[in-house]
């Protein structure tokens, strides 16, 4: 071999490795750039729901390449705090999981987007879709702010052969019946320890949900005040304590350690409960008693044919004003609305959906412990769309206790908590007569 073809083999060998490496950065850098193209979307998510929600991302990237949803996981326990540093720190995502009493409060903050406008050129989202209760949560000072994503509400569970011993082939229709039930079933008990109802003091919805009930406003004046010795909330708080001064409730959370226990050997035998109680209801409760209980919506004051109203509960999903990237979130709420996604997110979590279409599928349909539900999210109310709302029922919960132990009489009870609550909204008082001074 002559000497300049060695060379020139010598050469080959050289450029080689370098040729491929200027090939491997080209190819990397437009591998980046594409990365570096795609839209980006910060979802914040609370708890399980955060975890599960990640398992809807990939039919939603593969839909849309050109987003990528990084989802952020918060504990419940310090989402609050998490979002308000956030705010302080003008470092909010784009989208954010937000229970729908946390509203109000960001609403003050002028943080969140107005959903109006998406809304109206949506195929996806429309107002009927949903529970009229639930949507209302979303909509304050007659702005939209949120699109519901999972429910939530309270129903009554029972045992069917214990009422059917003393004589009620159905789950009781009125507060009267619900009364005379309960005294019933206390009256059967004889000199046997035991309760019929079971209203825990230790938890702020009892009382909150008769009041809704009762038509009770909470607050007066334009949320300025509390109106807990209004007539329609002391006409419900004076039932939920005839409870206790019957015994006919235990007071405190002492003599009921596992409500399913008591459930099961029929210490009590009706319960105020959530979605998630079907599941442990279920799992919890001997193979034998899997036919003796049932769930209704809760009795009405008064009528035998329409349902009393519960609970507006559950999360949305929220948009925030500072997002650069407002039509890619928006694709992201439709997609999470999507009644296939709803049910797929029933399946993975349990939480039941917001769009009325999802109960049609036979997964819930076939339950017969959930039908319940959905009767009831057609009869919900949302709690005052103020931001110290959460204050407020704890203030309701301490003095219902007070009234359950008999250490206040109602009138001190609901004097004390009208007191309390008039302190609690002092500056909401302040800022929105500042407001129309302006």
């Amino acid at each position: 071999m002559k000497a300049a073809d060695g060379f020139q083999n010598l050469l080959f060998f050289i450029r080689w490795p370098l040729f491929g490496a200027i090939l491997f950065f080209f190819a990397f850098t437009a591998c980046q750039s594409s990365q570096d193209a795609k839209i980006v979307i910060k979802f914040w998510a609370m708890g399980a729901e955060g975890e599960h929600v990640q398992k809807l991302m990939p039919e939603f990237e593969r839909r849309h390449p050109e987003i990528q949803v990084k989802v952020q996981i918060m504990p419940w326990i310090a989402a609050h705090e998490k979002l308000l540093t956030a705010y302080a720190g003008r470092s909010l995502p784009d989208i954010c999981q937000l229970g729908n009493t946390w509203i109000p409060e960001f609403r003050i903050l002028n943080t969140l987007e107005n959903l109006e406008p998406w809304l109206e050129n949506s195929k996806t989202i429309k107002q009927d879709y949903y529970f009229s209760g639930i949507w209302e949560t979303n909509i304050i000072d007659s702005v939209l702010l949120g699109i519901p994503w999972y429910v939530d509400t309270r129903i009554l569970f029972y045992r069917k052969d214990i009422l059917t011993t003393v004589g009620y082939t159905e789950s009781p229709k009125t507060w009267g019946e619900w009364f005379a039930a309960s005294q019933a079933i206390k009256k059967s008990f004889g000199a046997k320890p035991g309760y019929a109802t079971l209203l825990p003091t230790n938890e702020f919805w009892p009382p909150v949900v008769l009041g809704l009930q009762a038509n009770s406003s909470f607050l007066r004046d334009g949320n300025r005040y509390g109106n807990f010795r209004g007539e329609e909330f002391a006409r419900a708080f004076k039932f939920y304590s005839s409870f206790f001064a019957n015994q006919l409730s235990p007071v405190g959370i002492t003599e009921v350690t596992n409500i399913y226990q008591g459930f099961a050997e029929g210490f009590f035998s009706l319960y105020i409960g959530g979605p998630w109680n079907i599941v442990e209801f279920r799992r919890r409760l001997p193979e034998n008693m899997q036919d003796k209980w049932m769930t209704a919506p809760l009795p009405s004051p008064d009528s035998t044919d329409t349902p009393g109203v519960s609970l507006a509960g559950g999360s949305s999903l929220v948009m925030f004003k500072s997002s650069k990237r407002k039509a890619a979130v928006w694709k992201l709420i439709e997609y999470l609305s999507e009644p296939e996604q709803q049910i797929r997110f029933y399946q993975i979590t349990g939480d039941l959906p917001a769009r009325k279409e999802a109960w049609q599928d036979t997964t819930l349909t076939n339950n017969i412990y959930i039908q319940a539900f959905f009767k009831q999210f057609n009869h919900v109310k949302p709690t005052p769309p103020v931001p110290e709302w959460e204050q407020i029922a704890l203030k309701i919960q301490q003095y219902a206790e007070a009234a359950a132990r008999q250490t206040m009489s109602t009138e001190e009870a609901l004097t004390g908590l009208d007191n309390e609550v008039d302190m609690i909204l002092e500056k909401r008082r302040w800022m929105l007569d500042r407001r129309q001074n302006e």
